[in-house]
């Protein structure tokens, strides 16, 4: 994973991208192959915005991990690499959570492969106030600590070694270094995906969990963002948490902000997309590499990783936004495509995901999506592989006459 995002909301449903904040190739000191940017933290102090981010710094990226800072002096810019703390176990440690206590503190948590650890920051955010501390009372620790406080009760929450599945589990003390007394299990193994991670926050006098799934691809690398209420009993324990598909109530006004790169606005219809090019998987405009192959009309091999299909001189039409649509077949449980348009002024890509289909040859999936192209210009359009088997029969490219 690579290439961090920033996501604002001001009520719970309606959100948008405020654009990227950082990738690996920020990071002077990372593994010279890049990526492994993994789950990250933030916290706010005196002005400053610090972003934590887990990256390893060699190769032998397991054994070399480090939690980087970067500061800022905007929630969703300009963000710079200052370091990374120093003292902390390279080996598996991941997933870094920073909590701020009531007296102005600052605590760093983070762990993996089993090991969860604790110290309280100094007053540069950067360094160790103290011995790091491991917390090996948590039971069945596996990593994605995250720490909060509700009504002088810390709770520490993990995701545990579940057979089915990662559970969410967590612990609570009256302390931020434990020790930690173990509560039990509050949020189930999630669908679709054999691991899960989350955060509880509260917001405009709710709580909330944050979490993964992977409820729309049906692939356990390609994760959804969920959010379900939080209720707590009377003496503070947390009941399990009731997973949803529709998500939560609006907390404020609906918003037409939400950037429709990545969501279609709600009742967005694709009706008026009427002005409809087929292009056939032979065609002159249709090139194929990377290890991808045809087999009479169809292109097969795109699970491949560098497989591709691109399409060229793909007119952009006056409004410059398309519908994109790949017929396509699939055994796989739930593979994906990444796009790459011309008029993706951000060079980031979409994604299609793409159900099983039941067969190599059942060539009944459909997947579609809005897209970016030049308007009144001819463009390019490329549907790049690796993320699960797909054989493509079609590529449909349909625009508002």
């Amino acid at each position: 994973m690579d290439k961090f995002h920033v996501f604002s909301s001001d009520n719970m449903v309606d959100w948008v991208d405020e654009g990227e904040i950082l990738s690996a190739d920020d990071v002077s000191w990372g593994r010279p192959e890049g990526g492994f940017m993994w789950a990250p933290d933030a916290a706010y102090k005196e002005g400053k915005y610090y972003f934590y981010f887990p990256h390893p710094s060699e190769t032998n990226w397991n054994k070399s991990w480090k939690i980087g800072v970067a500061t800022s002096d905007k929630p969703a810019a300009d963000f710079n690499v200052k370091g990374y703390i120093e003292g902390l176990p390279g080996d598996s440690l991941i997933d870094p959570s920073v909590f701020r206590d009531d007296d102005g503190s600052y605590y760093l948590y983070a762990g993996g492969g089993g090991k969860s650890y604790g110290v309280k920051l100094a007053d540069d955010m950067m360094s160790m106030d103290g011995q790091l501390k491991q917390f090996a009372e948590l039971q069945d620790f596996h990593e994605a600590t995250w720490v909060f406080k509700r009504e002088g009760i810390y709770y520490l929450m993990y995701a545990d070694n579940h057979s089915g599945g990662n559970q969410m589990r967590y612990a609570t003390s009256d302390s931020p270094l434990g020790p930690w007394k173990n509560r039990g299990v509050f949020l189930d193994p999630v669908k679709n995906s054999g691991t899960t991670h989350g955060s509880i926050v509260q917001f405009k006098g709710n709580w909330y969990l944050f979490y993964h799934n992977a409820e729309i691809s049906s692939n356990g690398t390609l994760r959804s963002v969920c959010v379900d209420r939080v209720f707590f009993n009377e003496d503070g324990t947390i009941q399990k948490v009731k997973q949803t598909t529709e998500g939560v109530p609006a907390v404020g006004p609906r918003s037409k902000a939400t950037e429709v790169k990545y969501r279609d606005l709600v009742g967005e219809s694709f009706e008026k997309y009427t002005a409809t090019t087929e292009f056939s998987m032979k065609g002159d405009n249709v090139s194929i590499g990377g290890g991808a192959t045809r087999t009479n009309e169809n292109v097969e091999n795109m699970h491949t990783e560098g497989s591709y299909i691109e399409l060229t001189g793909v007119h952009g039409g006056a409004g410059g936004k398309a519908l994109l649509t790949v017929i396509y077949a699939s055994a796989d449980g739930g593979a994906a495509f990444k796009v790459d348009a011309s008029g993706d002024s951000s060079k980031d890509g979409y994604f299609l995901s793409l159900p099983g289909t039941g067969g190599w040859s059942t060539y009944t999936g459909r997947a579609s999506r809005l897209i970016d192209l030049k308007a009144n210009n001819d463009n390019v359009i490329r549907i790049s592989g690796g993320m699960g088997g797909a054989n493509v029969s079609q590529v449909i490219v349909s625009l508002v006459p």
